[in-house]
């Protein structure tokens, strides 16, 4: 786990294309089981990744108007990347 800025406040539940408000920094945890975590350009997917279980959580760099989804319950908070 790296040094992170919190910068807005968690989204919670199950994502279908959020921004999580434009930041480039998304930190997602999952709060459900296994968890796929897919970000997009608009209707074309760029990536997709899996949390395995619940407390999984990785740290998403992305251009400011690509959005998140995920399969199951997470928390996402927009982040700055600490130094």
């Amino acid at each position: 786990m790296g040094t992170f800025i919190i910068k807005g406040t968690a989204v919670a539940g199950t994502l279908t294309d959020n921004s999580i408000g434009n930041s480039p920094f998304v930190r997602v945890v999952a709060t459900a089981g296994t968890n796929t975590i897919t970000v997009k350009d608009g209707s074309t997917t760029l990536g997709t990744t899996l949390l395995h279980s619940a407390g999984d959580e990785i740290t998403i760099e992305k251009h400011p108007k690509h959005t998140i989804s995920s399969s199951a319950a997470v928390s996402a908070t927009a982040v700055g990347v600490g130094h």
